[in-house]
Order: C-alpha cells, then sequence, then structure tokens
C-alpha cells in the first residue's frame, strides 16, 4: 500500500504544479515541444516564428530611419515590412485553427491524467483502508472522519490521504515563497546596511577638526 500512498502524494503535486503555473503556459511550452519534432505543424509554427522575428527587426529598423531625411528609403522599408506583416498574418491564420484543436486535446489529456485520474482512484479504492491508525488513539468521530466516506473504521481512506497531501503541498509552496520573498528583501537592506556607519564615520572625523 505503500505505492498507492506515493502515487495520491505526486498525483496531488502534479495538480498543485498544474494550478500554479497556469494550463496556458503549459499549453504553450507543449505546443513548442511538439514542434521541435517532425510533426505536419512544424514547419508552419517554425515560419510564423520566423517572421515575427523579421517583424519586431524590421520595425527597429523602421523606427532609426527619419520619414522626412530619408524618405525614399524609409519608404522601402515600410513596404517590405508590411510585406513580411502580411505573410506573417497569413501564416498565423493557417496555423491557428490547428493550435486551437491542439490546446484543447493537450487540456483534456491533462486533465484525464490529473484530475480524472484523482477521481479514479477515489472511486476504485474507497473501500481500501490506506494504512491503519492505533486502536483508541483518537475518537470514534474523528475515526468516523479519517475513513470518509467507505474506508473501514479505524483507517485512514484515500479521500482523507489526497486531501492531507494536498494541504501538505501548500504549506510547503507557501513556504518557499515566503522564503524567497524573505531573501530577496534581506539582500536590499546588507547593500545600503553600511551607508550609516559611513555617515556616522563622517560626522564624527567633522566634529574632530571642528
Amino acid at each position: 500500500m505503500i505505492s498507492l500512498l506515493l502515487v495520491v502524494f505526486l498525483l496531488q503535486l502534479m495538480i498543485h504544479l498544474v494550478n500554479t503555473v497556469g494550463a496556458t503556459a503549459i499549453n504553450e511550452l507543449l505546443w513548442v515541444l511538439y514542434n521541435r519534432f517532425p510533426t505536419p505543424t512544424a514547419k508552419d509554427a517554425h515560419d510564423v516564428t520566423r517572421l515575427r522575428r523579421e517583424v519586431v527587426r524590421m520595425k527597429r529598423e523602421l523606427a532609426s530611419v527619419s520619414a522626412q531625411d530619408e524618405f525614399s528609403k524609409w519608404a522601402k522599408l515600410r513596404r517590405q515590412h508590411d510585406k513580411v506583416v502580411a505573410e506573417h498574418d497569413k501564416s498565423a491564420q493557417a496555423i491557428q485553427a490547428t493550435k486551437a484543436k491542439f490546446d484543447s486535446t493537450a487540456s483534456t489529456l491533462r486533465w484525464l491524467s490529473t484530475t480524472g485520474l484523482r477521481f479514479l482512484l477515489q472511486f476504485w479504492y474507497s473501500k481500501q483502508p490506506l494504512f491503519w491508525i492505533p486502536q483508541g488513539w483518537v475518537p470514534g468521530y474523528v475515526e468516523w472522519i479519517m475513513a470518509f466516506p467507505r474506508a473501514p473504521a479505524g483507517s485512514i481512506s484515500i479521500q482523507i490521504w489526497g486531501i492531507a497531501c494536498a494541504s501538505v503541498i501548500q504549506m510547503m509552496s507557501e513556504a518557499v515563497v515566503a522564503l524567497y520573498a524573505l531573501a530577496k528583501v534581506d539582500k536590499q537592506p546588507q547593500a545600503k546596511k553600511g551607508e550609516p556607519m559611513a555617515f556616522k564615520a563622517d560626522f564624527q572625523s567633522e566634529k574632530k577638526e571642528l
């Protein structure tokens, strides 16, 4: 049963990471990884990325050229820019429908592999105790809560174990974020910690001179 305890914990950890990172960010990452392989959309996605970079480059070049002082050069760059933008919009529109289907499929698979799998495990092992607590260790009503909804009394059900794992993971996540924020704040005063001392030393030296 140790393996099931670990599976539930890792499953809750995955769900927490998905909720923390966000579905949109995960879909974007999966889309990039998907197009790294020789897939049907790999070439189109590469063209869109290349054209987007070209548009950004030409916008910067246009901004560096004066339309009044170098009109001929500016007009030529403007025509090239408009042409690249049109090609980019056409390629992006062609791949947009495919990406929408990919996002829908990725979201479905992600739900099935996390929340859907959690529901399946909770249903399948709802009557099976994950581990037992010592007899008489807690009152009877607490034993009933620990075994909710259908595990034997005196045991810990998979639902309660999942809730406990999710709570611990959430607290650990908040603790890590708090420690990171505290460490980041502590670094800022350290850089300025010497300033009052230097000011005090300068003041004392001036006082001695007087």
